[in-house]
């Protein structure tokens, strides 16, 4: 995150492709552009304390995809409950950043299977079609790659060439649910 002075608007990254373990296996959120969509958190999204709605901390300026990742600008409130928060993202106490969404389609990745796009191994299930509605500061992120202080780093960001026709992709889809565990 990134602000100067008294400045209250920070770049921060909200997302990634760090596969996280959920109570049915392995999540990845896919960052291709198709697969993100970034309308609702760009024109209405807030910043959230800890997923908690009834505690806005601010609003989301901007979003963006940047090296498999979600970016934002996102700006604080003046009120006294965005102020505590805030104080201790700029001193560094905080520094954890999550992400709320939704996802419309998924991929299940069988074991040993590997993603129609070929960038992951199975079991997974990857998030095709997701749309990421709040980013919220947190105390205990899920995904440790991204947040304050959390820039591309050492992040791959070579693309990958001749992905597969929607038609194609879903066949492949069907395939991988076929392979046995």
């Amino acid at each position: 995150m990134e602000g100067e002075g008294n400045e209250r608007k920070f770049i921060l990254s909200f997302s990634s492709e760090e596969p996280y373990e959920r109570f049915w296996g392995r999540e990845i959120l896919d960052h291709s552009p198709d697969a993100v969509d970034l309308t609702r958190l760009g024109s209405m999204g807030v910043l959230l304390y800890n997923h908690n709605r009834d505690n806005v901390l601010g609003k989301v300026n901007k979003v963006w995809l940047e090296g498999q990742r979600g970016m934002a600008e996102v700006e604080f409130d003046k009120d006294e409950a965005s102020e505590v928060v805030f104080q201790k993202v700029k001193s560094g106490t905080l520094k954890g950043v999550s992400v709320g969404y939704r996802i419309n389609v998924i991929e299940e990745v069988k074991s040993g299977a590997v993603s129609t796009d070929g960038r992951f191994t199975g079991p997974c299930d990857v998030a095709r079609d997701w749309m990421p509605y709040e980013i919220s500061i947190v105390s205990v992120p899920a995904d440790a790659t991204v947040g304050v202080g959390r820039d591309l780093g050492q992040q791959d960001t070579t693309s990958i060439s001749g992905t597969l026709s929607y038609f194609e992709a879903q066949l492949q889809i069907n395939r991988n649910r076929e392979v046995s565990v």
